[in-house]
């Protein structure tokens, strides 16, 4: 029974213009036509599998054994066309051996026309029967698609041609492999590298690092040249997974028009694709591209086509002479399967450019200006307040605790900063000002545990923030030097641990020597004066080359984050 007009136009909608995740039961009737199924890539092109017969001659209402066969599969689409015109409609009927694995189906006018899978399994070889027509053509050649994973698959294998007693000589050239995919545009194999001839001067590029040779294992290279209504697009880097571009309205992931190259088993398919929020990229099943080529050497995968500068009739398609910010990624692929999110953060350009306009040669950025200034100014406050504030608060209150400013204690003035400074480190340090506003006097009983409950909580805030910081530097938005960024943050909390202990170990020794003076009850006042100011100076000095290294530490970070 043939399917209603429009529940058929429905379903080719869905196919053409949704998202799928294939068909495992073998309901493929909206490949009727073209064989292509909905798996959002290009068909590869040398066939693994064949179909054979048991005879080459047949006469109408004859039956042939039709087999298919070869390396396990998951999915199959048999049909018989007219061997004079293989876009023509599917010709004859089958007749099941095995309906645990195949299934007939209805392709246009003429009922079980076409046998499809059942399900996922794997499978060898599915054998069926073809029964001639009554108005069968002279010539009849039999058809498979073959579906070994989601996204390697081969379409429209040529299979032998049966002909009836008599039937003329066909002067039809023979059907090859090469030209499986009459609805799929040709793809080939590059025999050499890109080169950066042209750009900024025939050619738009883009490269990182800037000016780099795409010849090179370690350049990404994305060139356009406009060739009449058509711009020819090359796409260069180092992927064992995909490279992407994108032309976006914005420097923010979403609603733009992509275009992918993915190595699938050491082959590379072609897609386009939509990009919507953050999520994956929707493959089209419909593809713009002409003239496809690609080369897989060393690690370094590169692939070219060609699309018309409109595209009026695909959508998701942007006009290619207007101006967008361009987006360059790359990442990896699971064989036959998704791609993954890329593990860097995308080449995004400077400013909007239009590809098809004057030619350029141009670079970008893998980090945004102002995630940059955030872990700029997230660094400095650390560097600069943060860790000495915290310094100062553990061991210099007994330096400046007959100092005053503005009629109080310079002391109570310092620990009132050092809580809201340490606030802009981690949300956790709102409860020092809120402690400090209850803070019992130096001599009442809880004095103790409020000293306790106060370096408990900032403890906590100092830990966190450095394990946010280090998360924050693996960012791919930040995109620090590996591993200098790293090494550097390393370096820091190592010195500023190092500074810590060695003024704890001080004020230890400095408590011991003065409970000792005070036992001996020998030249009393004298002694500790003495013994105060001489860890008093001692305190100086390694804050003096504490803030010192903290600079050194904070200048070399900064030029980590001016790299980027």
């Amino acid at each position: 029974m043939e399917l209603p007009g429009l529940a058929f136009a429905v379903l080719m909608f869905i196919c053409f213009h949704v998202s799928v995740d294939g068909y495992p039961n073998g309901k493929v009737r909206e490949a009727c036509t073209s064989m292509v199924p909905c798996h959002g890539s290009s068909p590869k092109l040398s066939p693994e599998h064949v179909i054979t017969v048991n005879k080459t001659e047949f006469k109408p209402g004859d039956s042939v054994e039709v087999q298919l066969s070869g390396p396990d599969f998951e999915g199959f689409f048999i049909q018989a066309r007219d061997a004079e015109d293989l876009d023509s409609p599917a010709v004859g009927s089958f007749v099941l051996v095995d309906r645990r694995r195949s299934q007939l189906l209805t392709c246009g006018h003429t009922m079980n026309s076409a046998v499809s899978h059942t399900s996922k399994a794997k499978k060898k070889v599915v054998k069926v029967y073809w029964i001639a027509p009554g108005d069968a053509p002279k010539r009849v050649r039999f058809l498979a698609t073959v579906v070994k994973k989601y996204k390697i698959f081969w379409v429209k294998i040529p299979g032998p041609v049966v002909s009836q007693p008599n039937a003329p000589f066909s002067t039809t050239p023979l059907y090859t492999a090469s030209e499986a995919v009459s609805t799929s545009h040709s793809v080939s194999y590059l025999t050499k590298p890109f080169n950066a001839s042209g750009c900024g001067n025939t050619k738009f590029c883009l490269r990182n690092p800037s000016n780099c040779d795409p010849e090179s294992s370690s350049c990404f290279f994305l060139s356009f040249h406009q060739e009449r209504r058509s711009v020819l697009i090359e796409m260069s880097g180092p992927s064992e997974g995909y490279l992407a571009f994108a032309l976006s309205y914005d420097r923010w992931m979403g609603d733009d028009d992509a275009y992918l190259c993915i190595n699938e088993d050491h082959h590379v398919s072609v897609s386009t694709a939509y990009l919507k929020g953050r999520s994956p990229p929707v493959l089209d099943s419909k593809n713009a591209l002409e003239d496809v080529s690609w080369r897989l050497v060393d690690g370094v995968l590169q692939c070219s086509f060609r699309r018309n500068i409109s595209l009026p009739t695909y959508k998701g398609r942007f006009n290619m002479n207007a101006s967008y910010y361009i987006f360059l990624a790359d990442g990896e692929a699971s064989e036959g399967g998704p791609i993954y999110k890329h593990h860097r953060q995308p080449l995004i350009t400077n400013g909007m450019y239009n590809v098809t306009g004057i030619p350029q040669d141009i670079g970008g950025s893998r980090s945004p200006r102002l995630i940059k200034a955030h872990g700029a100014l997230m660094f400095v406050a650390w560097i600069s307040t943060v860790s000495i504030g915290v310094v100062v608060a553990r061991f210099f209150k007994p330096v400046w605790s007959h100092s005053f400013l503005f009629g109080k204690e310079l002391w109570f003035q310092q620990a009132g900063f050092h809580p809201y400074l340490g606030c802009t480190v981690m949300a956790l340090t709102i409860f020092q000002p809120l402690m400090a506003g209850f803070r019992p006097s130096p001599h009442a009983p809880r004095r103790q545990l409020f000293n306790w409950f106060h370096w408990s909580i900032g403890t906590t805030a100092r830990i966190l923030a450095v394990v946010t910081m280090f998360l924050g530097m693996d960012l791919p938005a930040l995109d620090l030097p590996d591993p200098w960024g790293t090494y550097t943050m390393i370096g820091f909390v190592a010195w500023h641990v190092g500074t810590d202990v060695l003024l704890e170990i001080h004020s230890y020794c400095l408590i011991r020597k003065v409970e000792l003076i005070e036992d001996d009850r020998v030249q009393i006042l004298q002694s500790l004066t003495s013994a105060e100011a001489e860890g008093n100076l001692f305190k100086q000095i390694v804050l003096t080359i504490y803030v010192c290294g903290n600079i050194i530490f904070l200048i070399a970070f900064l030029a980590a984050i001016k790299q980027v």
